[in-house]
Formats: C-alpha cells, structure tokens, sequence
C-alpha cells in the first residue's frame, strides 16, 4: 500500500495527466467541431481533372511545380481548394505578369470552363474551400446593416469603411471592392488571398459573409452626402479642407491688407 502511495504522488503525475487531457480535448475537438460546408471539393467529371491538369502543367507547374507541391517561388497548391483557385484565376491575379509585393488584377486569361477545370483539377488533389454556391453570394438574401456592423468590425481597417481600399505596409495594397463580384468576395473571405486573413466558418459562417456581401454591394452607387472625395475618408477629406479652407483665409488676408493699404 505505501508502494502505491508514493506512485501516486510521483512528480511526474501532473505532467502525464497534462498530456492525457490535452489528447482528450485534440481528440474531442476533431469528432465535435463543426466543420465547413464548402470544406469538400465539389463533385466534377474525370474529363475536367484530366483538362484542368494539362492547363496546370502548360501555365502553372513552372512557379507552383510539375505536382503543385509548390517551389521556392511559389507555395503548394495542395489542399488549398477550387475555391482559391476560382479567386486567383477568374480575377485575373494567376498566373502572375510580373514579381512585386502582391499579384495585381490584369484582364483574365483562361475562359470560364478553363477555369472550372483548373479548379477541378487543383481540388482533386486535397480537400480544400469549394466554389460558393448561387444561394450563399446572393445580395439580395443578405442583411446590409448587419453586414456594414461586421464589415467595419473585420475589413475596415484595410479596405476602409465602404470597401474603397487601402494602402498597407511594404508596397501592398488593400484592393477596391466595389467592382468585385459576390462570388469572388466570398472565396476571397473563405481562403485569404495575399495578406488577407481567412474567415472561416468559425469566424464569420455563411450568413454572415452574404452580408457583408449585400453591404458591399450598397456601396459605390450613390454619394447622398454630396461629393465622395473618393470614399477615402479623413484623408480626401483634410486635404480638401486644407486646400480650400486655408486658400479661403489666405485669400480673405490678402483682400483686408490690399483694402487698408
């Protein structure tokens, strides 16, 4: 019985109960936890793999590797999803013009059902993000005032407080979203392409992405205000003050001193 005793109060104890709990909770939070909807690859024909892997090795295997296991110049492409796939390709961002701090948009170079292909094809090799469905990037079925709450909670500190952009540090750039389709808002939330962060369902679940997206889409088509000074916000804005306001004074100066003179 002491023998027992004294095992019970080994130092070590503590430490090995740590570790069977923390496999306990991993274990636990992997059976449990909700998981995405959009998390499997859709449902696609062997016919558009085996396309979507030519187009691959034709435009894409040169940076992202012959198995898009990714090189030194780009990353994997394994498990990302079709739905980053549909961002950077269908917006033209993929393949890159040219090096710099982030891809830029430039006009799209593949057809839609290349572009279905080259997704199908890069979604077949892990599971990742799928295409959003028509229902979940509609406008029309999302809450705008719930969506301009969460829009300025999340993304307007990059892409300012109507979707107008930014710039952010070492040369990048928040882009304008007024011209992005609620497709490509949806996978560009789902996946977090360049420096944006991902959102996933855990963060903002599919309800509330179409919000934001009915938001966005508000925005950019009227000024009730008067001029938009470019929806820039304070900075448009102290600069027209300064300019007109200090011309005024300055203006106003030189008439009193030319009327006592």
């Amino acid at each position: 019985m002491k023998a027992l005793a004294a095992r019970r109060h080994d130092r070590r104890a503590p430490i090995v109960l740590l570790l069977l709990a923390l496999l306990l909770t991993g274990g636990l939070y992997a059976v449990l936890a909700p998981t995405s909807a959009d998390a499997a690859p859709a449902a696609v024909s062997t016919d558009d793999v085996k396309a979507g892997e030519k187009l691959f090795q034709a435009n894409c295997a040169t940076c992202h590797g012959p198995s898009a296991a990714g090189t030194q110049s780009a990353p994997s492409l394994i498990g990302v999803g079709a739905a980053a796939v549909d961002f950077q390709v269908g917006t033209g961002r993929m393949p890159m013009q040219m090096n710099g701090p982030q891809a830029q948009v430039k006009p799209v170079q593949f057809d839609d059902e290349q572009i279905t292909q080259l997704a199908a094809y890069v979604a077949s090799l892990g599971a990742g993000p799928a295409i959003p469905t028509a229902d979940q990037v509609d406008p029309a079925q999302g809450d705008a005032a719930n969506g301009m709450a969460l829009f300025r909670t999340n993304c307007a500190m990059c892409h300012n407080a109507v979707g107008a952009g930014g710039a952010l540090s070492r040369g990048k750039f928040a882009p304008n979203l007024w011209e992005t389709s609620p497709t490509h808002l949806y996978e560009a939330m789902l996946t977090g392409p360049q420096s944006m962060p991902v959102f996933g369902d855990t963060n903002l679940d599919s309800v509330e992405k179409r919000d934001i997206i009915a938001f966005i889409d508000q925005q950019g088509e009227a000024t009730p205000g008067g001029l938009d000074l470019g929806s820039l916000g304070p900075v448009s804005e102290g600069l027209w003050a300064w300019v007109v306001g200090m011309g005024l004074l300055i203006g106003a100066a030189v008439w009193i001193g030319a009327k006592s003179s």
